[in-house]
């Protein structure tokens, strides 16, 4: 064997042992350890497990408890460590507003109805719920549902001052909103969408008055015809219309419209 074939294969076996060496050492390297994910803390709420509609009684089995993350528990929530019996606690206590699966009970939400129907548990505080006469054609062809917000309009028949002996012919129809922005409770007696239906024909509205919007709907019943106006879902914010602007409307007198141009402005008779 020559010298040339002799360094060769010296290279080669020399190069063999480093590469076992090398690996040996890699096999034998610890496995790096995966970093452990802080825990966050969290607190158990009380959440609604199954959907709540408005104006029902929550039943024990209509709650359970959740873990929540504690940094975004609001103090309105209802927590085990605080009250440990609240599911039995608030069981029988009516819906105010419907509450979905999965939302956290807030006592604001919920009215003990203390032997009351389920109309005068849901009520705000210095609410009134007054009932008028509606109709396909006064109630918004039935797309009207409890929870909307409407105007209520008046219509009524003036006699004509130019119309000397004339007949009732020739007497003028007039316009006006009297209450706006006005919340829809009730239509006949379902107090909420059901099945999805999207138009409730019905012969009776429920409506959620102050006082002094309940005089005004009382005598405007008398004096005229009532139409409701549904108004958009945009516009609940909107500011209504108060009794004393509706009154210095009226003391202002109404616009006669003809053909889109005021002809003339009508005086209120005192």
């Amino acid at each position: 064997m020559n010298t040339a074939r002799i360094v060769v294969l010296v290279i080669a076996l020399g190069a063999g042992g480093v590469a076992a060496y090398l690996a040996s050492g890699y096999q034998n390297a610890p496995t790096p350890v995966a970093p452990v994910a802080e825990k966050l803390p969290t607190v158990e709420v009380l959440i609604a497990k199954n959907d709540i509609q408005l104006g029902q009684a929550v039943k024990p089995d209509d709650l359970q408890w959740q873990s929540w993350p504690a940094a975004t528990a609001s103090s309105a929530f209802i927590r085990r460590d605080a009250r440990p019996d609240a599911q039995i606690q608030i069981a029988g206590s009516i819906a105010r507003v419907p509450l979905m699966q999965g939302e956290p009970i807030r006592e604001q939400k919920l009215v003990r109805a203390e032997g009351s129907g389920f109309m005068a548990a849901i009520l705000p505080s210095g609410m009134r719920a007054v009932s008028t006469e509606i109709s396909a054609e006064t109630g918004a062809g039935g797309f009207i549902l409890p929870n909307d917000r409407v105007d209520v309009v008046l219509t009524r028949r003036l006699k004509n001052p130019d119309a000397n002996g004339a007949t009732a012919g020739n007497d003028l129809i007039v316009s006006e909103v009297i209450l706006s922005n006005i919340r829809v409770l009730a239509i006949d007696q379902a107090p909420k969408e059901k099945d999805g239906q999207t138009a409730v024909l019905g012969k009776t509205v429920t409506l959620e008055l102050k006082p002094d919007q309940v005089a005004t709907l009382s005598a405007a019943r008398q004096g005229g015809t009532i139409q409701l106006a549904l108004r958009s879902i945009v516009d609940v914010n909107a500011t209504e219309l108060t009794v004393e602007d509706q009154a210095a409307k009226r003391s202002g007198g109404v616009n006669v419209i003809r053909y889109g141009v005021q002809v003339r402005q009508l005086t209120s008779q005192k």
